[in-house]
């Protein structure tokens, strides 16, 4: 091949790549900004967590192996306990596993700490007053929805289910999550974290799930911008001085 050939075809093959690649790289870039410029702690809400007051120390609480022989014939095995406040009111929260066809799945009970009893999983209205209590803003309740599944795309994927999503009525839009079943607010979801995911999505180039790196997309892009900069090496050298000589 002649050497003007060559050098014809480095450059048409670094032109039209730099074109594909180009775009991504400019959304990798975007991203990068937008990830190294936000405070992570504003995207994440935690300047809206309104911290509830403590557990006092002098509460007479019963033991825990009084909620626990009242769920034995469901629990296969107990995974872990905890103290947990619900509204003021001291709560255990009780991660269990049962059998479903061969599978060990976890399961929650909630059961007042003070009595034993069990209690069902949060209602609307505990799960509105628990995102009230724990959002450290003012604005009214503008929408409440109870989710009982998720897709890849949606802001709670992956998250303890089922739970309510209760929007405030605020410049930060912000949407606190309330799981249930575990009787604790899960997650805070603003514009700032909502922008910062849709732009993950581009740096992941994960259009389903969001957070998979492993995907073949980014793969393929990341060899083909090895490419690019290669193609742009080997041009710089055939149209140099030396290689011409």
């Amino acid at each position: 091949m002649k050497k003007q050939e060559f050098h014809r075809k480095i450059r048409k093959s670094h032109r039209y790549l730099g074109v594909f690649i180009g775009i991504q790289f400019l959304l990798w870039t975007i991203g990068g900004l937008y990830f190294s410029w936000t405070n992570i702690d504003e995207i994440h809400g935690d300047f809206q967590h309104k911290h509830p007051s403590l557990l006092p120390d002098s509460m007479n609480l019963v033991s825990p192996s009084i909620p626990l022989q009242k769920i034995r014939n469901i629990a296969d095995s107990i995974v872990e306990i905890k103290l947990i406040r619900v509204l003021g009111k001291p709560t255990y929260q009780i991660k269990y596993a049962m059998n479903h066809g061969g599978h060990l799945m976890n399961h929650f009970q909630l059961a007042d700490a003070q009595t034993g009893e069990l209690r069902k999983g949060l209602s609307k209205e505990e799960a509105i007053l628990m995102a009230k209590e724990s959002f450290n803003g003012e604005g009214k309740i503008e929408n409440v929805v109870f989710l009982e599944k998720t897709d890849g795309q949606h802001e709670y994927r992956e998250q303890p289910l089922p739970a309510y999503a209760i929007t405030f009525n605020h410049p930060t839009n912000t949407t606190v999550y309330v799981a249930s079943e575990l009787g604790q607010v899960t997650k805070f979801r603003n514009n700032k974290w909502r922008i910062f995911d849709f732009l993950w999505m581009f740096h992941t180039m994960d259009y389903e799930n969001r957070d998979d790196i492993n995907n073949w997309i980014l793969r393929i892009f990341s060899i083909l911008g090895l490419l690019t900069i290669a193609s742009g090496f080997t041009l710089f050298v055939v149209s140099s001085k030396w290689f011409k000589s």
